[in-house]
């Protein structure tokens, strides 16, 4: 007999994983905007913090985009409680 307890743990639906995304790629193309001061006072990942400042020198719109979806994928690796708060200094900065 089968309980809820047993039951593997439920998976977002594939719209709620593409929303959260492309949430991550906005929240990236905002760091593209930032100046270098206030990107390294984030203290993100280096590897992060190196492809956005390689964003900000391409000028292929394909290209940039290309670049926008590996950003966002690096942040969809950050957990949820931590791109909330990243979120949240970025609004007190553009403040």
């Amino acid at each position: 007999m089968s309980t809820a307890e047993d039951a593997p743990p439920e998976r977002p639906s594939k719209s709620a994983r593409k929303r959260a995304a492309h949430a991550a790629q906005e929240l990236g193309v905002t760091l593209l905007a930032l100046p270098d001061a206030a990107l390294e006072a984030l203290d993100l990942p280096p590897e992060l913090t190196e492809a956005v400042r390689a964003g900000r020198g391409i000028t292929s719109r394909a290209a940039l985009a290309r670049q926008r979806q590996y950003i966002g994928r690096l942040m969809r690796g950050f957990d949820p409680e931590s791109l909330r708060a990243l979120e949240a200094l970025l609004d007190t900065m553009r403040r």
